[in-house]
């Protein structure tokens, strides 16, 4: 099988820096691709908290609809990762979410990783459009 070439556009526009616990790791003694998935989420979480926009009430939320991350390097207990997130290819009903995840502080790469998303109606439990507030926010991405 062909690896997997993840290249990301410059356009990130939040940086969130988050210590890896000992358990975090695996049986390899390094961080695994589960954990790793959750550090993403993590990150994906406190970016949209930073630009205001409550993605998880009764009402609306978003659903992850596909994942692509290739590794570039190990990251162990106590490394200190530096995500960051950017926003790419918008659609009617959602975007994808970019990383770029390193060590800190010699900025060592360990993950790029790319996530679709869609918004989702929880009333009607049917993906809606992206909600207009949001669409505006990153209207210079687009």
């Amino acid at each position: 099988m062909a690896r997997v070439q993840l290249d990301l556009p410059e356009q990130f526009i939040y940086t969130h820096t988050i210590n890896v616990r000992m358990t975090d790791l695996n049986t390899g003694k390094h961080v695994g691709n589960d954990q790793m998935i959750s550090l993403l989420s993590e990150a994906r979480y406190r970016f949209f908290c930073h630009i205001g926009f409550d993605h998880d009430t009764d009402k609306q939320s978003i659903v992850v609809t596909d994942l692509v991350a290739t590794y570039k390097a190990e990251s162990f207990a106590q490394d200190d990762l530096q995500f960051e997130v950017g926003l790419m290819d918008f659609n009617k009903y959602g975007a994808d979410l970019i990383f770029r995840v390193s060590k800190q502080p010699g900025g060592q790469l360990v993950v790029l990783a790319k996530q679709g998303f869609v918004f989702f109606d929880h009333q009607s439990h049917a993906i809606m459009p992206v909600p207009t507030a949001f669409r505006e926010q990153f209207a210079d991405l687009e």
